[in-house]
Parts: C-alpha cells; sequence; structure tokens
C-alpha cells in the first residue's frame, strides 16, 4: 500500500515564480461522486502534460492518506475525461521549486478555480522538518474545500468572500 504524507499551503506574491525550474498543465477528472453514500475514496484521471494517469485515494482530510496510481493510455485518459467525469475537469499549471531537501508543486488554478494558489509538499514522514519559505502564508491541510476532488464539486468562483479568507 502506498501511503501520501502531504502538507497543503497558500502562498502570496510572486516571489516563488523566479524560483521553479519546470512547469507542467494539469487535467483532471473524478470518475465517482465522493458525496455518494459508502464513499471510501476518490477516483481521477488525470493528464499531466503528455503522460495520464488513473489515481485512487482514500478520502481522509490531513497530512497522511492512502493513495495508488497507474499510468493509462493518453487517448484513453482524453476520452475518460469528456465522456465518464462526474464533476467538472480541473485545469492548472504546476510549478516546481526545490528548497532545501523538499520539491514543492505550486498549483496555478485556471478555469472557475482561477485565483487560487495551492502549494503542496511531501514529506519522508509526518514528523519530517519542513523549513517555510516567505512566500508560503496559510496551511490549510486539513480544510477540505482545497482538495482538488472539492474543487470539481465547488470551484473556487462559487466561495463566499469569507471562504476566500482561510
Amino acid at each position: 500500500m502506498a501511503r501520501e504524507i502531504e502538507r497543503k499551503f497558500l502562498i502570496k506574491g510572486q516571489a516563488w515564480r523566479n524560483l521553479a525550474y519546470k512547469k507542467v498543465h494539469f487535467a483532471q477528472g473524478y470518475l465517482n461522486d465522493i458525496h455518494q453514500a459508502g464513499s471510501k475514496s476518490s477516483i481521477r484521471i488525470r493528464i499531466e502534460g503528455d503522460q495520464a494517469n488513473i489515481n485512487i485515494k482514500s478520502l481522509e482530510i490531513g497530512l497522511s492518506r492512502d493513495e495508488y496510481e497507474y499510468t493509462i493510455d493518453l487517448d484513453d485518459a482524453k476520452q475518460m475525461l469528456e465522456t465518464l467525469c462526474v464533476a467538472p475537469v480541473i485545469e492548472k499549471i504546476r510549478h516546481y521549486v526545490t528548497l532545501e531537501s523538499h520539491i514543492w508543486e505550486i498549483d496555478e488554478f485556471l478555469g472557475d478555480n482561477s485565483g487560487l494558489l495551492v502549494a503542496e509538499v511531501e514529506l519522508r514522514s509526518e514528523d519530517d522538518v519542513l523549513i517555510l519559505p516567505e512566500w508560503v502564508t496559510h496551511e490549510v491541510t486539513e480544510i477540505p474545500r482545497y482538495y482538488n476532488v472539492s474543487l470539481s464539486q465547488k470551484p473556487y468562483c462559487q466561495w463566499s468572500p469569507d471562504e476566500k479568507q482561510i
């Protein structure tokens, strides 16, 4: 079993952009409705540049959760995004920044989630020491609305001003 250990943060300013060594366009959609009674996981199709995968994650919110990911055919993924996904497709540009021994993945959301910037960093263990850069503001690891699966159900453009304040 794979276990993802990840923290999520909101960011401010543009200083992080100069540190990015790569950026990739992502498109992803969900094959199941997580609000269905008895749902224990999200099942996602993702196109990442010219690669595609299917991903299954436990619905736990927080620092650590089960995750399985498998490569699939790119044309199949495109077809699934167009015909099988239950929620709107999420699009974003992911920027990669290396700081200390961690790779920060900064998602710049597009479309209905435009204006939202979320930085994620995977950890080796739950007690891994993480030095936060000055462009990090609030940690949102424990706030469900910042998860991609939630953004597919209620996009950032539908959030109230209070929800956008953390």
